[in-house]
């Protein structure tokens, strides 16, 4: 694992009035209580939401950061997994946010990684119709990917972020220190985003992922350039509109129905997302311009971070289909489908068909 010891380092996300900062470096958990007085002046009673894996962790230097700026955080603690991203888990947190006398000029805090970003976020969302919330992602992924950009949401039991809402948050904290306590399955599962992302927009990022998967290279920066790439896309997209943003589902359409089929949990969100992404590969080869040497190329740097690339036969094609149809992506019975031309370019096509799906499936099984 790379040196996690980087000088702090801000990325900007211009979307008018609902602009916000993205601070990447080490030790800033700290400076969250310093971050609410800048961002909620007015704001004293705020809500603290994370997991039982993370709050042992972090939530006490979150807590004395709050208090020693004069703020009044009260701990919301879930159990840790992709099951507590559920309706029920929000109706829970706002029952403590409301019996804990939070109202409107309250904000909240969400401390921990991509399920309680968007849990959180969701809350935050709902809760007295809707308060600010600072987001403080502490895996790889939800520093890269699900803390920037505004979408919240949970779970249906077949059907991955089916209940949300755009909530921006106010500010974004990336200490890259809470890094290093992620079990090495957790570290690896952020780089199929960063795989993504280098895929999609920029694959000039393809040599930094390398030196970090050798176990050098500047984790810190690598994380900001990932921040930065998803900023401009949510930039030029903020609601998914224009088909810019879309282009960040590159690898999603059957990973998260993989994900789903296997149980919440079973497999890492970028465990799944990684089986999707050789999918994705596969078909652009076969309906785009991508070669197959870049096709090979984005398989070998999932298996640099031990990301699974083959499809266990317990995964029925049909299955599969049938959850993917109740995805977002799909339109009137039509896949949007995201397809790269090439690394660092992607598109958006309407040429994929379920026919298509049944014959990636069967590929990536071998």
């Amino acid at each position: 694992m790379p040196d996690l010891t980087q000088p702090a380092c801000t990325v900007p996300v211009n979307l008018g009035p609902r602009s916000y900062r993205v601070d990447v470096g080490s030790g800033l958990l700290k400076t969250l209580g310093a971050t609410a007085n800048e961002r909620f002046g007015d704001r004293s009673n705020c809500a603290v939401i994370t997991d039982s894996n993370v709050g042992p962790l972090y939530a006490a230097t979150a807590l004395a950061s709050l208090k020693a700026a004069g703020r009044n955080p009260v701990l919301i603690t879930v159990p840790a997994g992709e099951a507590s991203k559920s309706l029920l888990s929000a109706q829970n947190v706002c029952t403590e946010m409301a019996r804990a006398g939070l109202d409107r000029k309250s904000f909240a805090v969400a401390l921990g990684g991509g399920v309680i970003g968007d849990l959180g976020g969701f809350c935050a969302s709902i809760y007295q119709r809707g308060i600010p919330y600072i987001q403080v992602p502490t895996t790889v992924l939800s520093q890269v990917d699900s803390s920037v950009g505004g979408k919240t949401g949970v779970n249906l039991p077949d059907a991955k972020n089916m209940v949300g809402n755009f909530h921006q948050p106010a500010h974004v904290i990336a200490d890259v220190d809470t890094l290093a306590s992620l079990h090495r399955r957790e570290w690896n599962e952020g780089f199929a985003e960063i795989i993504k992302h280098a895929c999609i927009r920029d694959a000039a990022m393809l040599p930094a992922i390398d030196q970090v998967a050798a176990g050098g290279g500047d984790l810190a920066d690598l994380i900001r350039w990932n921040i930065a790439i998803k900023a401009a896309v949510v930039e030029a997209d903020e609601f998914e509109t224009l088909g810019v943003r879309a282009l960040l589902n590159f690898g999603h359409t059957l990973g998260h129905a993989i994900e789903a089929a296997a149980g919440y949990g079973a497999l890492l969100h970028g465990e799944a997302i990684s089986l999707g992404l050789r999918a994705a590969a596969l078909l652009s080869v076969q309906l785009s311009t991508l070669s197959a040497a870049e096709a090979d190329r984005i398989v070998d740097l999932l298996r640099r971070f031990d990301l699974p690339v083959q499809l266990s036969a317990d995964f029925e094609a049909d299955e599969l289909l049938r959850i993917a149809r109740m995805d977002k992506k799909f339109e009137h019975g039509k896949i949007r489908f995201v397809l790269l031309s090439t690394l660092g370019s992607a598109h958006v096509s309407n040429e994929v068909t379920e026919e298509h799906l049944r014959e990636v499936i069967a590929m990536i099984r071998r």
